[in-house]
């Protein structure tokens, strides 16, 4: 029986394209039908197909902000499925297993799937059948000196291959060379994407976390197969090396290293499992697959390159409200112009988050400058609804960085402080509740270029969230206390 999430067993044709069309049209009709249920959008099959990640982000935006993420986590098994049966089913082709990875790029793989879904297999020589066999360890040796392929001999510990005689300097070695080059790898995508690109893609968050932790598994697995738990922890320590490496060369700050862990872990730790696969393979079939490697190694720098020219830019909507004992106009005098926030402030923004300090208005109407200043800068707000004391709506034509990144060096910049992060308008809504009480909205309008979006918007929505309550309950204070000075009427 075919089980579709192994590396092991032979896939055909017709099993890579039956399998592959049943899962894609259940998927479809799930995802169809959540998406009209939660936002009654019409989730069409040129929708699916669509290579874009920004198609599948529209049909999130504006509903529950967990679905994004949940559909990501949906897609995993199938994103899993999709791998493995292309790793087996090129190894059936008698090609590279690396081949397989190309179901991962978009439009590129629906190519790959029509050549793997029609392509015959490759019967292996009978020579090498009958290596197999149980005839020996001798003509195995023989067969593979014949064919100039490495000499394997059955594992001690168990079914997996091994390549001659293993000892603990070849597994020390080998682990340190999957490390180091995992590590580099990950650096050099990432020095790619950040310095010269300017792009902080899918590619960089789901690629290369993938291809690292695939080339390292691969690497240490190469000449003896280790066990899955050896290659996990292998995979989660080169993961946690480059990290400490995008710190050491001074390419990010802790505060954003530590928001991407939870993409890079879980990713890395499933390319580890198809390298260790692809090296599985490579043992059984007497072949060195290196080159397929350093192939699938520089694929992804062309992908995240034709990924940057196509990143959408959405805008999202963060709404805060609170209800305040206050009427309306004294509501609205701390809105426009507030004094310096006494309030201690939370620890994420203590670790150096943009944190609210106060504002001021320059003039009054339509065309007056509010400053909203923060702790790293002000942001310039034209005031562009002045409809008091209901409603006051501003664009944003200056901001200052969202953070201070936490690193050992001074002075470090990256790119996503500039542009990554766009406030484009903000608005505050006075609704008069009766017996002198006010609801107050404050809503903030962001454009976000790091992706996935489903991901990074819970961090940013969140965030934004926190500053406006910092503001609002300031507001709420200071309202308040005024509010009980004055007689009521």
């Amino acid at each position: 029986m075919l089980f579709p999430f192994g590396f092991q067993g032979k896939v055909t044709r017709r099993d890579y394209f039956l399998v592959g069309v049943l899962l894609m049209a259940f998927k479809y009709l799930v995802e169809a039908s959540v998406i009209y249920g939660v936002t009654q959008r019409l989730y069409t099959p040129i929708d699916f197909v669509n290579p874009l990640l920004s198609s599948r982000e529209y049909f999130s935006d504006g509903s529950t902000p967990w679905l994004g993420m949940a559909w990501i986590l949906w897609t995993l098994p199938f994103f899993w499925i999709a791998v493995a049966m292309s790793v087996r089913r090129s190894v059936d082709m008698g090609r590279s297993p690396w081949l397989g990875l190309l179901v991962l790029v978009p439009i590129v793989n629906w190519v790959g799937m029509f050549l793997f879904s029609v392509l015959p297999s490759k019967s292996k020589p009978a020579a090498i059948e009958r290596s197999t066999t149980s005839e020996g360890d001798q003509d195995a040796k023989q067969v593979a000196e014949a064919f100039r392929a490495p000499v394997f001999s059955a594992s001690k510990e168990g079914s997996n291959p091994r390549l001659g005689n293993s000892s603990a300097l070849d597994g020390v070695v080998s682990a340190i060379a999957g490390i180091g080059g995992g590590t580099a790898y990950a650096i050099a995508m990432v020095v790619l994407s950040v310095s010269v690109l300017g792009s902080y893609g899918a590619s960089m968050f789901f690629g290369t976390p993938l291809v690292t932790g695939a080339v390292a598994a691969y690497m240490f697995n190469r000449r003896t197969t280790k066990s899955a738990g050896l290659t996990l922890g292998h995979s989660v320590l080169t993961i946690s090396t480059a990290c400490f490496g995008f710190l050491a060369f001074g390419i990010e700050g802790i505060i954003c290293i530590v928001m991407a862990i939870p993409i890079m872990i879980p990713i890395g730790i499933l390319g580890a499992f198809i390298g260790r696969a692809i090296a599985m393979a490579g043992l059984e079939r007497g072949r060195d697959e290196r080159m397929g490697m350093i192939g699938c190694m520089l694929l992804l720098p062309f992908v995240s390159a034709i990924e940057y020219r196509w990143q959408p830019s959405p805008t999202f909507e963060v709404m805060t409200c609170l209800e305040i004992d206050a009427p309306p106009d004294i509501v609205w005098k701390k809105v426009i112009d507030f004094p310096e926030i006494t309030a201690k402030e939370e620890w994420f923004f203590a670790m150096g988050i943009a944190s609210p300090k106060r504002a001021r208005i320059d003039g009054q109407g339509v065309g007056a400058i509010r400053h909203c200043e923060f702790s790293t800068g002000a942001f310039v707000e034209p005031i562009t609804v002045w409809n008091p004391p209901m409603h006051l709506a501003f664009d944003v034509t200056e901001q200052p960085e969202p953070m201070y990144e936490l690193t050992p060096y001074r002075n470090l910049h990256p790119p996503h402080l500039d542009h990554s992060f766009r406030s484009t308008k903000g608005e505050f809504r006075l609704i008069d509740l009766g017996n002198r009480r006010t609801r107050l909205e404050g809503r903030t309008w962001y454009q976000l270029e790091i992706h996935p979006l489903s991901y990074w918007t819970l961090w940013t929505d969140w965030v934004i969230h926190r500053i406006h309550l910092r503001v609002l309950r300031h507001i709420e204070t200071i309202a308040e206390s005024e509010a009980q000075l004055e007689p009521s009427i």
